[in-house]
């Protein structure tokens, strides 16, 4: 489309694949938008588009992310008020012809699998090096390393005990986020292998990958072949996890934070094993079923898409199941 439609804080640009919004930086501009200054939707990540009536003489066109497909809101897990919502373009009323265009326009744009969870994550998350001031520490994050540096005059005898924290994404799961603007705020880690080791307090469980983080181990570092040991049920407990409080982890700092994490962690996940072979003598598979399976392997074969090598082993797997 190529045209530019600007609102009450925000301006989006409509480009052939993608949405780009670019956020005011004015002093009526809510914090998050000031911190997350542009963002580039494309049309894959979005699942709907609405124009709805807004308050004082406005309306509101909202395009409406794919579950999955962005990690600023799957971190947040719906704790965003409607006014800190990046999705949504307030515009004067008398715009509101020109705003059911674009809203039909973009509608036309939406891909077959709008109505579908999305498998990855779509728009960019904020980039590292980023960090923020909690009550109880400081959190800092590189790209491939979660810090925590404790402060004295916050934090727990737990925490002070267990030392600063260093954790590689690369040995965590998943991010959960409590709102500082929510009682007993929080952003909490989740150590690969520890989701839900115990309940804890939070509008849900799960935030964005996983469910509730652990007690570190030894150094400060996650060391994930080591037992593991239940977290701390109580978030100012675990060393795991800083607290926010009163102008402490405010949402423009902490949720980027968190998006850019929880991000991290999903791009290095590592690759899903590849399901084991079936042990001869044990679960024998329908011998008609071994051969359809056979005569198209044979079928990838012949086209080129299977080598010589790798039809023999899995031919010869094959009729090992049998």
């Amino acid at each position: 489309m190529g045209d530019v439609l600007a609102g009450i804080h925000a301006t989006w640009e409509f480009d052939t694949d993608c949405v780009l919004i670019r956020f005011e930086r004015g002093i009526r501009t809510p914090k998050l938008f000031q911190s997350l200054r542009e963002r580039r939707v494309p049309h894959a990540a979005l699942s709907s588009v609405t124009l709805t009536p807004g308050k004082r003489g406005t309306v509101v066109l909202h395009a409406v992310p794919r579950p999955g497909a962005d990690p600023l809101l799957e971190a947040a897990a719906g704790q965003l008020k409607d006014g800190c919502d990046p999705y949504r373009l307030v515009l004067p009323a008398e715009r509101e012809t020109l705003a059911e265009y674009y809203a039909d326009e973009l509608r036309a744009l939406l891909g077959p699998d709008a109505a579908e969870p999305a498998d990855r994550f779509l728009v960019a998350a904020p980039e590292a090096p980023m960090q923020f001031k909690a009550y109880d520490g400081r959190a800092g994050f590189d790209g491939d390393r979660v810090s925590f540096r404790w402060f004295w005059t916050g934090a727990s005898t737990a925490k002070w005990k267990a030392g600063d924290q260093t954790f590689p994404v690369t040995e965590l799961s998943g991010v959960e986020w409590r709102s500082p603007e929510a009682f007993d705020g929080y952003l909490r880690l989740v150590p690969r292998g520890q989701e839900g080791t115990a309940p804890g307090p939070g509008p849900g469980t799960g935030f964005g990958m996983g469910t509730e983080p652990g007690t570190r181990i030894g150094s400060g570092t996650v060391q994930s072949a080591q037992p593991l040991v239940p977290r701390p049920a109580r978030a100012d407990q675990d060393p795991a996890a800083v607290v926010f409080g009163l102008g402490y982890g405010p949402v423009h700092e902490s949720l980027p934070f968190a998006a850019a994490v929880l991000e991290s962690v999903r791009r290095k996940q590592p690759a899903p094993a590849l399901p084991a072979a079936v042990p001869a003598g044990v679960g024998r598979r329908d011998p008609a079923d071994i051969a359809e399976r056979i005569r198209h392997l044979g079928e990838l074969h012949r086209a080129g898409l299977v080598t010589d090598d790798e039809f023999s082993a899995k031919k010869a797997q094959l009729l090992a199941e049998l």
